[in-house]
């Protein structure tokens, strides 16, 4: 067996989202409504966006938790050995009495973009007794990341503990929601949407920086304190408390899987903040890594350690 390249891990991330085992196909395209293609590669292999957030985070300098849910099923068994193979902290991490594991059906084209279908299991058991449950979790924490995988009352739930114990908290609004509660938006410093769950959230079409700026300074707008939108491989417009918005380009390289790209950003992004690095620096890190990803196939499997990013 390959051992782990060794990370020395500063600042504590605990990461309250999914756990999906992802069941990947590899097609020439996507098919169009109806359709049936034949594909040329199938894999299965651990994901969902609260365990690739955390498993980015700690491959790329934190010391992480997971706070979640998988099902006492053989799926369960093999995404919980996978995070402790990483040494993520999974005190947190329960286990359900009737739910399956959850999956995400995923297909992969040749140009690199991906579709997925995502089936919640035993990620709808996260409530909001379990995030009270684990606040001594949260209370430890420098950083708190977010998605929307798990019930919407767990992470309201989570930013509200977030906040009200002073922590640094990152909302991924992913899957794309066409809203937020607007409750919501005060509670979150960071907000991560890509370009189309920015679209969504503010109403306007992104197709360059420029609309991207309009878009994020319409959610910094509705409270958000810091509105980054990443932009595949258009980088991402960063709109900071106090500043009028940058564009970083992205790292060129060529993609083969964009599938954790996303992911891995936050993981990057959520362990420098908690390591103390300003923003502007965790937000280029951020963008190596997701570079370096999605050179590679797959979700966990794809994700760097830090070593591959300083080297």
């Amino acid at each position: 067996m390959t051992s782990l390249p060794t990370t020395e891990r500063h600042g504590r991330v605990v990461v309250a989202g999914s756990l999906n085992m992802d069941l990947v196909a590899r097609a020439p395209r996507l098919p169009k409504p109806g359709e049936t293609l034949a594909g040329h590669a199938f894999a299965q292999v651990p994901g969902g966006k609260g365990g690739n957030q955390a498993v980015a985070a700690a491959r790329l300098g934190a010391n992480v938790a997971m706070l979640g849910c998988v099902g006492g099923d053989p799926n369960g068994a093999t995404l919980r050995a996978g995070l402790e193979a990483e040494s993520i902290d999974c005190a947190a991490l329960g286990t359900s009495a009737s739910a399956p594991t959850g999956v995400a059906l995923i297909i992969v084209d040749d140009g690199s973009q991906n579709a997925i279908v995502i089936i919640a299991g035993s990620n709808a058991d996260v409530t909001p007794a379990t995030i009270e449950q684990h606040e001594s979790l949260l209370a430890a924490a420098d950083v708190i990341v977010c998605q929307l995988e798990t019930p919407p009352d767990a992470v309201r739930a989570t930013l509200a503990a977030g906040r009200r114990l002073g922590k640094t908290t990152i909302l991924n609004p992913a899957p794309a929601a066409s809203t937020l509660p607007a409750d919501w938006f005060p509670l979150v410093d960071y907000l991560i949407p890509n370009e189309l769950e920015a679209a969504t959230l503010s109403g306007i079409d992104i197709a360059t920086p420029d609309d991207a700026r309009r878009a994020a300074a319409a959610l910094r707008q509705k409270g958000a304190r810091n509105v980054i939108v990443t932009l595949g491989s258009q980088g991402v417009f960063a709109l900071l408390e106090g500043g009028d918005g940058e564009h970083l380009s992205a790292p060129k390289v060529k993609a083969i899987d964009t599938t954790a790209a996303g992911d891995t950003f936050i993981g990057g992004f959520a362990a420098e903040l908690a390591r103390g690095s300003a923003v502007a620096s965790a937000i280029v890190f951020g963008q190596r890594a997701a570079a370096l990803a999605v050179t590679r196939e797959g979700a966990q499997p794809s994700i760097p350690h830090r070593s591959e990013i300083t080297s």
